[in-house]
């Protein structure tokens, strides 16, 4: 029953990941600036303390400035180490030059200092979205765990323009997300 479901979602995943690695570097910089900087601006507004947050890999949208701004201004920062059966450990972070290589071409925090607190922000990747803030994922399920228990936690999905889709096929184990930032107005050189 849920073949078609996982096929549709295994073709999306394949295009947009194509797509995403043909942007133009130009664009590709100028939009995830774009994200840097609406993310700060959404921290200071929700006056935010503690931030989950991805590290990119990849042609992922690049937030590593953005995770700077958060140590510069001591803010705590927890990015996951993803372990076996879809689960993260959640590890704090204090140096983005202090990170040790994980499985999917992941990194993660060295060391071994667990968060064991509340987020007031969860930064979360993603491959394309919809209308209704869910997302797509790499297909592991390891965000779609995560998030189901974080009910206190402000949730955004970052995106580039050309992700965001009507909508995507779903499972009851997707999990709705509070805002996705995809601002289909930005440019128009998106790798189309």
């Amino acid at each position: 029953m849920n073949t078609p479901i996982k096929t549709q979602k295994k073709e999306i995943r394949k295009r947009m990941l194509h797509q995403r690695d043909l942007m133009s570097m130009t664009t590709k910089t100028l939009y995830d600036r774009y994200v840097c900087k609406t993310l700060w601006q959404l921290m200071e507004q929700r006056g935010c303390q503690t931030v989950h947050t991805y590290l990119p890999m990849g042609s992922e949208i690049d937030i590593f400035p953005f995770i700077e701004q958060c140590l510069a201004h001591k803010k705590t920062v927890i990015s996951p180490q993803s372990l076996p059966k879809r689960s993260f450990k959640n590890l704090v972070l204090t140096s983005l030059q202090d990170l040790e290589p994980g499985i999917f071409g992941t990194v993660h925090p060295a060391g071994e200092r667990v968060f064991e607190g509340t987020y007031d922000l969860v930064v979360v990747p993603g491959l394309a979205c919809d209308g209704n803030r869910y997302r797509l994922g790499y297909g592991a399920g390891y965000y779609d765990t995560f998030l189901a228990n974080l009910n206190t936690s402000f949730k955004i999905g970052l995106f580039y323009p050309f992700q965001k889709m009507d909508q995507l096929p779903k499972e009851p184990h997707d999990v709705r997300l509070d805002e996705v930032l995809c601002d289909i107005n930005f440019g128009d050189d998106t790798g189309k």
